[in-house]
């Protein structure tokens, strides 16, 4: 493919690009004439190619158009809009809104050679078992799991909903073990974590904002309101986001009443998101673990406890992207990630390109979790 021919093709995707970009209200500063001359150029440019290339059979359409609408993104020279193939699209959006499996809902790793259990769900087909954070799974179905890899593992204990899986497992601290009958499920990978830790301390992890994130966080705030908890840590590391309307119910549990977020629009008003109404909430201190990782809706939840008072955030400066991204899907089932709007925390302060300064600056070369029980223990 010859660079005149790229290029053509770059100015025909164009189109749909600049369709898309004026649909969310963008301008390029140019007058509506300048915009008509622009199409007329592609549209003879388009006519031109598909009737004079020598060669038009030889021409894969498809990875030339979506080569171009990358290369069009790439030109606002904004590093949070990008292009997405169609598996990428669907990858993201599957992870966003919460992937699922059929299983008994446990994470596990393979330690000295032992299948241990590292985390249960919440109200999972295992939890409601009676397996627990810990245990080692010792058989599956009566075959020894000595030897087994994760994948094996996994192959064996997955299968048809309804259906049952017997574990016989050690619990941590036990010297014999329980034999436990499990039915399997649809399971919806987590995005909250939960964990007691000594002291009446709860860590609460978050991995990502995604469409399940805020229903997760009810459940375990609903879990510690009645088990002697005095504090919380709320872990963000590396959580590059999600979508914003969950991020504001999750500040909700913390923050009752008040302002979450400023949205900016690109025609310069702004809309004030407002805190929501949610049944579990609680008033227990907490503390905010966030790294340079956090990005986009962690930087908007730390930024709101921040600015309301309502948390200590220790760590580092997060990334930086204050910014909100909207899909548009194209006709092929790829999709545009465009930035339409940009974000301030309650108290006015711009995310991106600054982030969200750390009440608190730790070393990594610490114990964070460690350290922030220490600081609720403290209180």
């Amino acid at each position: 493919m010859t660079s005149l021919l790229r290029r053509v093709w770059v100015l025909f995707a164009s189109t749909a690009l600049i369709l898309a970009v004026l649909y969310v209200g963008f301008s390029f500063g140019q007058t509506a004439s300048t915009r008509d001359k622009d199409f007329a150029a592609i549209e003879d440019a388009w006519r031109i190619l598909s009737q004079e290339y020598v060669d038009p059979d030889s021409v894969d359409f498809g990875a030339i158009s979506h080569a171009a609408v990358q290369a069009m993104l790439d030109a606002l020279n904004d590093s949070h809009s990008t292009y997405l193939t169609r598996q990428q699209y669907d990858d993201t959006i599957s992870q966003l809104y919460g992937d699922s499996y059929v299983g008994i809902g446990v994470y596990f790793e393979i330690i000295r050679g032992q299948v241990v259990v590292t985390h249960v769900f919440l109200e999972s087909p295992a939890e409601v078992a009676g397996m627990q954070d810990g245990d080692v799974v010792l058989e599956v179905d009566g075959v020894s799991t000595r030897g087994m890899t994760a994948d094996d593992l996994r192959e064996i204990i997955r299968g048809e909903a309804g259906t049952q899986v017997r574990l016989l497992v050690r619990h941590q601290g036990a010297t014999d073990a329980t034999l436990l009958t499990i039915t399997r499920a649809e399971i919806n990978t987590p995005s909250v974590y939960y964990y007691a830790l000594d002291g009446g301390i709860a860590y609460i992890g978050i991995s990502q904002f995604s469409s399940t994130t805020n229903s997760e966080l009810g459940l375990v705030l609903e879990r510690i309101s009645d088990n002697g908890t005095s504090g919380i840590i709320i872990d963000l590391r590396d959580n590059p986001g999600g979508w914003l309307s969950s991020v504001v119910d999750a500040v909700s549990r913390f923050v009752k009443s008040g302002t979450v977020l400023t949205v900016c629009n690109n025609d310069g008003s702004q809309n004030v998101v407002k805190t929501t109404s949610q049944k579990e909430t609680t008033d227990l201190p907490v503390v905010v673990l966030a790294n340079g990782g956090s990005a986009s809706a962690s930087e908007v939840f730390c930024g709101a406890l921040q600015d309301h008072g309502r948390a200590v955030i220790v760590g580092e400066v997060t990334y930086g992207k204050g910014s909100v991204n909207n899909f548009f899907e194209l006709p092929d089932g790829s999709a545009i990630y465009l930035t339409v709007a940009r974000w301030l925390t309650p108290d006015g302060h711009l995310i991106e390109g600054y982030g969200i300064t750390p009440d608190i600056e730790l070393k990594r070369n610490i114990d964070w979790v460690q350290w922030a029980m220490d600081y609720l223990n403290g209180f």
